[in-house]
């Protein structure tokens, strides 16, 4: 009986166990699978407008549309379209599904690509990217059920029977910067938050990111001593004379077999000297920051403090590379006297935070930054900086150090200020190694002004030794001589000082520095005739404003202006009236329906008088008119005054508008410079369209 009632015991205790196990097991199951809940996004969401930096989304089916536009390749503008670039980047199909999305960085350029049946444009320098992965959460991330939208769409305002749609940006909202750093482990993303200053809706919040901060990657630089290659071995010979000329150094250029005499006392490379080891790459990979390529950075290495800070020159406000010429052609004496010539250069611009900020980047085989533009804030300690800069030593490859600037110096992390030009200065001691034509134009386009300083150029006997001829002019974007300074002697380079800096402080004739989005002048022409009404009259502006809001704009980028008519004409306000974003889209905001009748001729040629014979000669005319039905005069001849004074014209038509004035009123072809939509609530769906056509013309435009 008592074993009996032990295994009574046994069983029931152990029954209750399994009971027990069992119903843990369920509530396991239960809690893994209660799933996420992931928002849905609709296919015309651009990233740009999703405040998170990080989130889950499912997009849905049939985003692959041309309408949806995609800017960049593997890493997109946030300008794009979120679900049309995970179409674009392979993650999802046109059935749609879940998506994972990671802001990062702006970055100075994006390439267009053809993939998986979407086709991406390239588009200039951008403020803000981001990455698109599969929709599967990250390890100890938190992601939103609900997303914040920036409030860039229009809000609704109640006046009298009237639902106004009004532009946002009246406050001012904190968001959150990321840059992306990769660890080998994970192969992911993370983002770390650096606050930055915008406009947007007063009832936006910026939520905490939830993500572990990443970690810094460290360079690091192989600093053993290396042999000078026989290659470049300068001939040790006692310095005569005081000048010099192509014919008489005596430096190996590769494969030449030419000798160029050194014209210099006899040195050595100091031992321990820094050898920078790394190859260049084109586009992003796992396991790298995203502008990294392998090169060392010292300011990473040896971080300076800004002793002392200065405004310097208000009146030329640039962000300036040097390319310095490491190369061991250049010999110990000339490397002397391109410091000296730094030195100087830096002097005379007047350093400082409200003027000229300047950085080096120093080139051989392998360019690396000696210190970058925000290293620096005063010119004292620029020239000392300058002073130690020790020889590099390799070949004289420029356009590798152009690639390299490009992708990597002119970030906001390096000091780049946005508002300033972008101005590279390339010193070449003869001619490079390696090819510049592509390289150079690839700058030219994310925005940069490149000068070419060259000395001692090839003598008649070495010019079959080059790689590219005329390497200068394909490098530059204006073969005017206005890029370019040769000087026939390294002892000669102090007397061209003041007139390189006078070129590079001239910001009215950098042209180089100008992308789509920051040199025109942009004028409006609004229909304010009886038939649009005061409805739909707040949703034509609401379009003016999204619009402009996609330009930069200040007095020096690009200016917006706009007309209003009816029978007759009002100048609502000029070119030179705003000079920031927000005042543009206040104003914008302001303007009152007038209602009458609709003199569209007459308006163009007001407008041709009273707006574009005011823009400045380097700015780019842009006309955009709105129009809802037929004008009561004609406007063949006053749109043939505006194309003649090279006004380009865009003509956006609404319900009764006239297709032929339409056509008649857009710049050649018709077909990129008119457009028709049924209703003005539809008006936003050319936006994108507008803004993609303005910058496809302006990147066809010849650069010489």
């Amino acid at each position: 009986a008592l074993l009996t009632m032990k295994a009574t015991i046994i069983t029931t205790f152990f029954g209750v166990f399994l009971v027990c196990t069992y119903a843990a097991k369920e509530a396991t199951k239960k809690m893994k699978k209660s799933k996420l809940y992931v928002p849905q996004i609709d296919c015309d969401v651009k990233a740009g407008k999703i405040i998170n930096p990080e989130f889950i989304a499912k997009c849905p089916p049939g985003c692959q549309d041309v309408k949806y536009r995609v800017y960049g390749t593997d890493i997109y503008a946030s300008f794009s379209s979120v679900c049309s670039a995970a179409i674009h980047s392979g993650i999802i199909d046109n059935t749609g599904g879940k998506i994972l999305v990671q802001k990062v960085a702006g970055h100075s350029g994006y390439r267009g690509s053809f993939s998986n049946g979407v086709r991406s444009l390239s588009l200039p320098r951008w403020r803000e990217s981001f990455l698109v992965s599969e929709g599967k959460p990250r390890k100890g991330v938190t992601y939103p059920s609900t997303l914040e939208y920036s409030s860039s769409k229009s809000t609704a305002v109640k006046s009298g029977n009237d639902r106004v749609n009004v532009p946002a940006g009246d406050a001012v909202r904190k968001e959150y910067q990321t840059s992306l750093v990769l660890t080998p482990a994970t192969q992911m993303a993370t983002t770390t938050p650096t606050p930055t200053t915008t406009t947007t809706d007063p009832s936006t919040t910026m939520p905490k990111p939830t993500t572990t901060p990443a970690i810094t990657r460290t360079t690091t630089v192989a600093a053993a001593a290396k042999t000078r290659p026989g290659l470049h071995r300068v001939r040790d010979i006692a310095f005569r004379g005081t000048s010099t000329s192509a014919s008489n150094r005596n430096i190996l250029r590769p494969s030449t077999g030419i000798q160029r005499q050194e014209p210099v006392a006899t040195f050595r490379r100091a031992a321990g000297s820094p050898a920078h080891l790394a190859t260049e790459t084109d586009s992003w990979k796992p396991g790298l920051s995203l502008f990294d390529t392998g090169f060392s950075s010292k300011e990473e290495l040896n971080p300076k403090p800004l002793e002392s800070i200065s405004q310097g020159n208000p009146n030329c406000k640039v962000d300036l590379s040097f390319l310095m010429d490491g190369s061991w052609s250049i010999g110990k004496r000339r490397f002397q006297l391109q410091k000296q010539f730094l030195s100087n250069v830096a002097q005379a611009l007047g350093i400082g935070s409200a003027g000229p900020l300047m950085g080096i980047v120093q080139y051989g085989d392998d360019p690396s930054t000696e210190f970058n533009l925000k290293t620096y804030a005063n010119a004292k300690d620029l020239r000392n900086a300058i002073e130690k800069i020790p020889q590099k030593g390799g070949l004289s490859n420029v356009g590798k150090a152009l690639s390299f600037v490009n992708k990597n110096f002119f970030s906001d992390a390096n000091g780049n200020r946005g508002g300033a030009p972008n101005v590279v200065v390339v010193m070449v001691d003869g001619w490079p190694t390696d090819r510049v034509e592509e390289a150079s134009r690839l700058a030219r386009e994310s925005g940069i002004n490149i000068f070419f300083v060259t000395i001692e150029a090839a003598a008649e006997s070495e010019k079959q030794s080059i790689i590219e001829p005329n390497f200068v002019d394909k490098a530059v974007c204006r073969t005017n001589g206005f890029y370019s300074i040769n000087v026939p002697s390294w002892f000669g380079l102090h007397k061209v000082v003041q007139p390189l800096v006078k070129r590079v402080c001239d910001t009215d004739r950098l042209v180089c520095s100008k992308t789509c989005l920051n040199s025109a002048d942009i004028g409006f022409v609004i229909d304010g005739s009886s038939s649009v009404g005061t409805s739909n009259f707040r949703t034509v502006l609401q379009f003016v404003a999204n619009i402009s809001k996609e330009f930069e704009i200040s007095d020096t980028d690009t200016r917006i202006g706009a007309v209003q008519y009816t029978y007759e004409q009002r100048l609502e306000f000029s070119f030179d009236k705003y000079s920031t974003k927000q005042d543009v889209l206040s104003a914008i905001k302001r303007i009152s329906y007038w209602s009458g009748g609709t003199s569209t001729g007459a308006a163009i040629s007001y407008t041709l008088e009273q707006l574009f014979s005011k823009s400045k000669p380097n700015k780019r005319k842009i006309m955009i008119l709105i129009t809802d039905g037929r004008s009561y005069d004609d406007v063949r001849v006053p749109a043939m005054a505006a194309h003649r004074n090279g006004v380009i014209a865009y003509s956006i038509g609404v319900a009764w508008a006239a297709q032929d004035e339409l056509e008649a009123i857009a710049t050649d072809p018709d077909t990129e410079h008119s457009f028709f939509v049924d209703e003005f609530d539809n008006l936003y769906r050319f936006v994108n369209q507008l803004i993609q056509n303005i910058c496809t013309e302006f990147n066809s435009q010849p650069r010489n």
